[in-house]
């Protein structure tokens, strides 16, 4: 998962997560990776419309995002 994150940060592509957050509701979310930083994921999410910072270990399933649609 992290190789695929990675990838995203240096190819600066938008990926599309399946994210299990707080409250413990999955949500799908569509971010930008930035940055990450032990077991955090800086991202920005599109879906949110703002900066947000993931538990990679709550990160259920990547998927690349392709002309606006995950694939």
């Amino acid at each position: 998962m992290e190789k695929e994150l990675q990838r995203a940060i240096s190819q600066q592509k938008n990926v599309q997560i399946i994210y299990v957050g707080s409250n413990d509701q999955a949500t799908q979310r569509t971010i930008r990776p930035i940055k990450v930083a032990g077991n955090r994921l800086k991202a920005y999410c599109l879906t949110r419309k703002a900066p947000r910072v993931f538990a990679i270990g709550n990160i259920l399933a990547i998927h690349p995002v392709v002309n606006g649609r995950a694939v």
